[in-house]
C-alpha cells in the first residue's frame, strides 16, 4: 500500500468520523476511492473475485456488528473478527476461478434478496398507526450520540494513520482481493460502533453502486486504465443517484368517478345533511297570574 493510499484512507476515515448522519457516513465510506488506488497501484485486473469481495465487505460489517452488539465483545476484538471473516472468504474465493458473469448475477441477486429482507424487517419494526417510535431507535439516521464515539482530534488522527498502515500491510497478502479489502472499514467500524446496525444496512444498500463500478471497470479494462476508471466512476455515480433519489409520498386514494356528479346534483339525503339542524319547538308562554278571577267563576279574589 503506497503512502498516497494511506493518506487517502486516513482522509476518508476522518471525514466519516466527523459526519453526524449515519446515511451520509455509509455513503462516504462506499465511495470507491481505496478501490481506485488499489487498482492503480497494484495493477490487478477486475474479475469475479472482486465482485465477491463486495460481499466480503458487507460480511465484515455484519460480523463486527454481531460481535459488538450481540456478543458484547470489545470493538477492537469485533474488528479482528470482521477481518478474519473477510480473509476466510477471500481464501475460499481465491481457491477457485469464478466466472465474472456468474459472480455478477449472483451478487446482484444476493443484493436484491438482502434489500427485500431489510424492507420486511423494517416494516415489522415500524410502530403501529397512532403509536410513536422511540427516539433514536432502529432506523434513526441521526442518533443523539452520533459524535460521542471518537477520540480527541489529534489522537484520532494518529490512530487512523497507524491503523491505515497496519491494515494496508495485511491487505498486501490478499492478491486480487486487496482491491476490496476494508482498509478504512476497520477504523470506520470503531468510529461508528454505536450505529453499526444502521450503518451496515445503509452500506448494504450502497453496495449496488460498488458492483456497478467493478462491472464497468471489468468491461472497459482492456481499452485503457483511464477509460476503465472513468467508466467505473460513471457507473457508480449513476447507480448511487438512482439509489438516493427522493421517494415520492403516497398519494391519497382517488375519489369515486361519480363523486363530482354527486357534488353537483346532491340527492335528498345529501340535501338533508347539508341543512342546519332544526331548533327544538318553543313552548308557549304561560300568562302571568293576576288578581282577577278566572272567567266563569264568581267570587272575589
Amino acid at each position: 500500500m503506497t503512502w498516497s493510499a494511506v493518506l487517502l484512507v486516513t482522509a476518508v476515515v476522518w471525514a466519516v468520523s466527523v459526519i453526524r448522519s449515519v446515511r451520509v457516513r455509509a455513503f462516504v465510506y462506499s465511495l470507491p476511492l481505496p478501490m481506485t488506488l488499489a487498482l492503480v497501484t497494484t495493477g490487478h485486473r477486475v474479475d469475479g473475485a472482486q465482485l465477491l469481495g463486495v460481499v466480503g465487505l458487507n460480511l465484515f460489517f455484519v460480523t463486527v456488528a454481531v460481535a459488538y452488539r450481540r456478543l458484547r465483545w470489545p470493538i477492537l476484538l469485533a474488528d479482528l473478527a470482521g477481518v478474519a471473516a473477510y480473509v476466510a472468504l477471500s481464501a475460499a474465493v481465491l481457491a477457485v476461478r469464478v466466472p465474472f458473469e456468474a459472480a455478477l448475477a449472483g451478487t446482484v441477486a444476493l443484493w436484491a434478496l438482502t434489500m427485500v429482507l431489510l424492507l420486511r424487517r423494517r416494516a415489522a419494526a415500524a410502530p403501529a398507526p397512532g403509536e410513536s417510535g422511540a427516539a433514536g431507535g432502529a432506523g434513526s439516521d441521526e442518533p443523539a450520540d452520533a459524535r460521542r464515539d471518537g477520540l480527541a482530534a489529534p489522537a484520532r488522527l494518529v490512530v487512523i494513520f497507524v491503523g491505515a498502515v497496519l491494515t494496508g500491510l495485511l491487505g498486501e497478502v490478499l492478491r486480487g482481493m486487496v482491491v476490496t479489502f476494508p482498509y478504512s472499514g476497520v477504523l470506520v467500524a470503531v468510529e461508528a460502533r454505536r450505529q453499526l446496525a444502521d450503518f451496515s444496512r445503509h452500506f448494504a444498500r450502497n453496495s449496488l453502486a460498488l458492483i456497478g463500478f467493478l462491472a464497468a471497470h471489468h468491461y472497459l479494462q482492456d481499452t485503457s486504465a483511464a477509460v476503465a476508471l472513468a467508466g467505473g466512476w460513471a457507473a457508480f455515480a449513476l447507480l448511487a443517484a438512482a439509489l438516493h433519489l427522493p421517494r415520492r409520498r403516497a398519494r391519497p386514494a382517488a375519489e369515486p368517478a361519480d363523486e363530482p356528479a354527486a357534488r353537483l346534483h346532491p340527492g335528498p339525503a345529501a340535501e338533508r345533511a347539508s341543512l342546519p339542524p332544526a331548533s327544538p319547538p318553543r313552548r308557549p308562554e304561560r300568562p302571568p297570574l293576576s288578581g282577577h278571577p278566572l272567567p266563569g267563576r264568581g267570587g272575589s279574589a
